[in-house]
């Protein structure tokens, strides 16, 4: 019998002894590789006639699916180029690295590109994979899935031989060692394999950043004083003398501590004093990060940027133009738990969402500062040597610091302060929003022009690919004008499309790069003329008014139109600022010339290139909406919305009722089923009835915040167990989204201080702060007012356990005792007919809980799609399935939605957690996984293209 925590058990459900009988369905855990295959993402089927009703089962994959190369005749293979994309690397920026891979996938595919996926794990394996496996969340799930799914290579030679017979030009995508440290560019000329990007021996001396700082000082550029640790070798009054030349503190002297070779970011931190940054140095080797350690200044009062290179020249002339930089401005609004020592710019604040962080492009530094660093970068790209494209990072001194008196005949000296290249980045990070696809999209690149852009001037060094170049066939298409208001689209068979993300519930940032995401997917399609919409906090910026004092009046709340440039960022904090700074008169003169002179420096080289057919980003300004303006607007221009704001007024049915008031068709669920969703009490009751069918639902008991700040702790954690019958809590939001707020409590000390991060507003719970292990939970914004208390489902760990010297070859342990496992499924299709899509089980790394980076981010986990059968058998899954299909009829789903729940491994019998109307549709989401493990496969694009052909179709049949 399945048990809860604290002895309790699920026969307090009643059970279903009926179970269907209908076949199951093969399955296979993963899909294995044989040769890569080219498609067009405008023109391949994925199967859309058979997903269009969903009234009909969706063929499943069957027991094995080869992918198999497309035969091509000899014309064709003349004109298309085979890319070969190497992902993964040994370094910690590995899970960046496999982001930036499904960003180039995502944006270099088409008819006259043939692209194939490669992987290197962190022992330096090389291992082919298919292009859906490159959607996988995590570094963990890669190298789980390696053994089943992969083509391995016996040596990096064979790997190399490979390439040389498969494909005509290998991207790189490896970010820190064998990246950009010239280990993948030594193999790739040994074996005369074409590549983009810089040669090994200058990656070799720009990489590593005490030789690159050496190089530089060589070249006449300003540098940051540096003493080097390297080894064991610690030489402690040598830097003593260090500190005393540089005037610094031998017991407080504030220093940055940092590996040479690491890449950026990982292991930087800050020192203070001799004995603190020599000891910070000796835990950077100790850990295995690398065996130099650089110690340089911390420079205070300065500010950072960074910068995008392009090398628009031919052949081997060299003609770098540096693009918009970006300014990095670190912010801490006054935040107890974060200390002014550890103000530098780190791994977590660039990759993750954070307000800590602020970026302006270009940068509010004066003009003679911006041209300086425009003409260092350059000059810097050409005296080392670099090649195609590279990120120099740097700062700006203000002249009122004083830095460095012997410094005054070097490159850097302006009469505005002092301008310092740190760091250079060889293969810069291609996440969606990274600064390579800001800057660019400051002068007109999309991302698919950028990368393709980069990837013809690399050719243009290779005679055998130079007439590609020169012949290509495709054409960057202009996108449509991102203005809403723009009509004169609509007679050619256009269909305006509004994605809206934002809100202001802790999961707005997951909102921005679900929205971010659909938006640039739905991009992929001729016929379609897509708007990306923020849907503002209620403190509205631009007037200094809160009108949460009003939040009656929903409809009175901002929406903003943004143009391309302005979606590329991190937090919907930043895309609000970042509106408000370009509608501001002189903001907007300035980036408008500054656009200008890069673009004419660019045109210079690109107009002697024949691949280059223009610029297709306009130079456009935000929007500003009222709600109610906006959805009039959407009405007027026949627009279809895309919902992604999650959370609040996103999900609980007000947006649903406000679009459906003026007949505009929107994605998902309808006003009904959105309210009852959100409402986890109302869901349970709506499924009550299902019992006898194999659908449980949990005991809940309600308590209103206010009782539980009046009431003493004790007495009502006593009352919480006698009233649920168990031992161990779980407690959520009643009306939130998923993860946020919810918590397992063990005791009544847990309770206390749950409870008082409700009563102080904290917007986090820092790790570790129950009696149980567990992660960072975010808190709702404001606290909730009402909240729900659930007996705690105890489930098996899942282990994962290397079975092989090497690591790769792995097995998963589990001991099965409690005989539930953890599931998250999407469901998708129309009223009524809503079809299961493959449950998934991700591995937890960390608590019992998924946090909102686990479920969302690619921050962690291994994801198992569809569960494997040494877990759950497929006849169990089958029922399973039909249960979740069931579960989603009942609440008259339709569109997409995602249904969490514990499966009994045995029967497949559903006890329901939560259902999400609006789920997260980031990159890394197990959902899209789901997508792939239909038959065909519905990659990205065609996946949300569905989902909003759905929303249009719903609305002709009303």
């Amino acid at each position: 019998m399945a048990s809860l925590s604290g002895g309790s058990s699920l026969s307090l459900f009643v059970r279903d002894r009926g179970d269907r009988n209908d076949a199951a369905f093969a399955k296979k855990l993963f899909v294995k590789l044989a040769k890569p295959v080219r498609f067009s993402r405008n023109q391949v089927s994925y199967g859309s006639s058979k997903l269009k009703s969903f009234g009909v089962g969706v063929v499943r994959a069957s027991a094995e699916v080869v992918v198999e190369e497309a035969v091509v005749d000899k014309e064709e293979k003349r004109r298309i180029l085979r890319v070969g994309v190497i992902c993964g690397g040994p370094s910690a920026e590995r899970g960046i690295s496999l982001n930036s891979a499904r960003s180039v996938l995502d944006h270099i595919q088409g008819e006259d590109l043939c692209v194939s996926c490669y992987y290197i794990d962190c022992d330096l394996n090389a291992y082919a994979i298919s292009s859906a496996q490159v959607y996988s969340n995590t570094p963990a799930d890669f190298d789980f899935k390696l053994e089943s799914l992969a083509q391995g290579f016996q040596s990096l030679s064979e790997f190399a031989e490979h390439l040389a017979a498969s494909v005509d030009i290998v991207f790189p995508v490896i970010h820190g060692r064998f990246g950009e440290d010239g280990g993948i560019q030594v193999l790739l000329e040994r074996y005369n394999v074409p590549f983009i990007g810089t040669g090994s021996n200058e990656c070799r001396q720009a990489f590593d950043k005490y030789d690159a700082s050496l190089g530089l000082s060589k070249h006449g550029f300003v540098t940051i004083p540096s003493f080097l640790v390297q080894g064991t070798e610690v030489n402690e009054p040598e830097l003593s003398k260090w500190f005393a030349r540089n005037q610094l503190d031998f017991n407080s002297g504030k220093v940055v501590v940092k590996p040479t070779r690491a890449g950026s970011s990982i292991g930087v931190t800050v020192g203070y004093g001799v004995a603190d940054s020599l000891q910070k140095a000796k835990e950077i080797i100790s850990k295995g990060i690398d065996d130099r350690v650089l110690i340089e200044l911390f420079l205070e009062g300065g500010s950072e940027f960074t910068a995008i290179v392009l090398d628009v020249g031919s052949g081997f002339d060299c003609h770098p133009v540096v693009l918009l930089p970006t300014e990095v401005e670190l912010q801490f609004h006054g935040s107890g738990d974060v200390k002014e020592k550890d103000a530098i710019f780190n791994y977590r604040r660039k990759y993750l969402p954070t307000q800590q962080v602020a970026y302006h492009t270009p940068p509010r530094f004066p003009v003679d500062v911006i041209e300086s660093i425009h003409e260092g970068a350059s000059l810097l790209f050409q005296r080392l040597g670099l090649r195609d494209f590279a990120r120099i990072d740097g700062w700006f001194l203000p002249s009122l610091t004083n830095f460095l008196s012997s410094s005054e005949n070097k490159f850097g000296k302006t009469e505005s302060g002092t301008i310092l290249f740190t760091d250079i980045n060889l293969i810069s990070g291609m996440e969606q929003t990274s600064f390579l696809f800001q800057q660019a999209s400051k002068v007109g690149f999309s991302h698919s022009n950028i990368l393709r852009s980069i990837i013809h001037r690399a050719c243009l060094r290779f005679s055998k690919l130079a007439t590609y170049s020169s012949k290509s066939s495709h054409v960057p298409r202009r996108l449509r004008s991102s203005k809403p208001t723009d009509t004169s689209k609509q007679l050619q068979g256009i269909r305006k499309v509004f994605v809206i993300f934002g809100g202001d519930t802790s999961e707005r940032q997951v909102s921005l790069m679900s929205g971010t995401n659909v938006w640039l997917n739905l991009l992929a399609f001729d016929d379609l003329d897509v708007t990306p919409c923020l849907l503002a906090s209620r403190i509205d910026h631009s007037s200094g008014a809160d009108s949460a004092k009003n939040d009656s009046d929903v409809s009175s709340r901002a929406v903003w139109s943004l143009p391309y440039s302005l979606v590329l960022r991190h937090t919907t904090e930043e895309v609000l600022d970042a509106c408000l700074e370009a509608i501001e008169p002189a903001q907007a003169a300035l980036t408008s010339h500054l656009r200008d002179q890069v673009m004419n420096d660019l045109m210079e080289g690109l107009k002697k290139q024949s691949w280059f057919r223009g610029f297709d980003i306009a130079d456009e300004h935000p929007m500003r909406f009222s709600l109610n303006e906006w959805i009039k607007l959407a009405k007027e221009v026949q627009a279809t919305v895309f919902i992604a704001v999650h959370g609040g007024i996103g999900e609980d049915g007000t947006l649903q009722s406000l679009l459906e008031a003026e007949g505009v068709p929107y994605t998902g669920p309808g006003v009904m089923a959105s309210k009852i969703c959100m409402d986890k009490v109302a869901t349970s009751l709506a499924l009550n009835h299902l019992v006898d069918r194999g659908v449980l639902t949990i005991n809940k008991e309600v308590k209103q915040k206010e009782d539980l700040f009046k009431m003493p702790i004790v007495p009502i954690w006593d009352g919480l167990l006698s009233k649920l019958q168990c031992e161990t809590l779980c407690v959520k939001p009643a009306r939130d989204g998923c993860s946020t707020g919810v918590a397992r409590l063990c005791s009544a000390e847990d309770l206390a201080v749950y409870v008082k991060a409700l009563k102080d507003c904290l917007l986090r719970i820092p790790p570790n702060s129950f009696s149980k292990a567990h992660g960072m939970i975010e808190m709702p914004n404001p606290p909730p007012e009402v909240l729900i208390f659930e007996p705690f489902v105890e489930t098996d760990d899942i282990v994962i356990l290397s079975t092989s010297t090497n690591g790769n070859a792995q097995r998963l342990k589990w001991k099965g005792q409690s005989r539930w496992v953890e599931v998250t499924v999407g469901v998708i299709g129309k009223r009524g007919m809503m079809h299961s899509l493959s449950p998934s089980i991700t591995v937890k790394e960390t608590g019992d809980i998924l946090s909102l980076e686990e479920k969302f981010q690619g921050g962690t986990g291994i994801n198992l799609t569809p569960p494997p059968t040494s877990i759950i058998s497929n006849e169990a899954l089958e029922q399973c399935e039909r249960r979740i299909e069931l579960i989603a009829n009942t609440l008259q789903l339709e569109g997409f939605s995602r249904i969490d729940a514990f499966v009994n491994v045995d029967s497949g019998e559903v006890l329901v957690i939560e259902v999400n109307t609006v789920p997260g549709m980031t990159p890394s989401t197990v959902l899209i996984h789901q997508a792939l493990a239909e038959q065909p496969p519905m990659y990205p694009h065609r996946f949300f293209r569905t989902l909003l052909d759905l929303a249009s179709e719903r609305v002709i049949e009303n």
